[in-house]
C-alpha cells in the first residue's frame, strides 16, 4: 500500500517525471533528501517502472489510431506464443491485450494513414493464421492519459 506522501509524488511524477526533486519535494512537503529516498524506494518497489517522454503521434507522422479487434480458433500454448512474437516484430502496435468475451486480442495500432495500415494487416495475416480481424478507425481522441489513478492506491488488495 502506498500512503498519501507516495501517492502525491507520483501524481507529480505522472503529470511531468522531468520536474526536479527539490520541486517536488517543495509542493507536497518534503526536503529533498527524504523525497529523493521515497522515489528511489517507489522505483525499486517496481511502482515506477520508467520515465518515458510521450510524443505528439501527428508531428512524428503516427497520427492515426486503428483499434483491431482479432478472433482466433486456435487456443494452444504454441500458437499463442507464435503470436506474440509475431506481433513483437510491428512496432506500429502500441498496445497488445488478450480479452474475455467475443473478441480474444485488442490491439492498439497507430499508422500514418489508411494505406500504411493495410499494409500492416496484410503483413500481420501473412505472419500467422487468424480466424477474424476487424478495424475500427479512431475519428477523434477524445481522452486520453498515461496517468492512473492513484485513489485505488491506498486500498488493501481485495482476494
Amino acid at each position: 500500500m502506498l500512503d498519501r506522501m507516495d501517492r502525491k509524488i507520483l501524481e507529480i511524477l505522472q503529470e511531468d517525471c522531468t520536474l526536479p526533486v527539490a520541486e517536488i519535494g517543495k509542493r507536497i512537503g518534503l526536503s529533498t533528501t527524504p523525497c529523493w529516498r521515497r522515489i528511489q524506494k517507489l522505483e525499486e518497489q517496481g511502482v515506477i517502472e520508467r520515465r518515458v517522454a510521450l510524443l505528439d503521434p501527428k508531428k512524428v507522422n503516427a497520427g492515426v489510431t486503428v483499434f483491431v479487434s482479432i478472433t482466433t480458433s486456435n487456443h494452444t500454448k504454441e500458437w499463442l506464443e507464435r503470436f506474440h512474437a509475431a506481433l513483437a516484430d510491428f512496432p506500429e502496435v502500441v498496445e497488445f491485450y488478450r480479452m474475455s468475451g467475443q473478441i480474444d486480442y485488442l490491439l492498439r495500432v497507430v499508422v500514418p494513414d489508411i494505406e500504411r495500415y493495410d499494409a500492416f494487416y496484410k503483413r500481420l495475416i501473412a505472419k500467422i493464421e487468424l480466424s477474424d480481424v476487424s478495424s475500427a478507425f479512431a475519428m477523434e481522441q477524445i481522452k486520453f492519459t498515461t496517468s492512473l489513478p492513484l485513489g485505488y492506491a491506498a486500498e488493501e488488495k481485495r482476494t
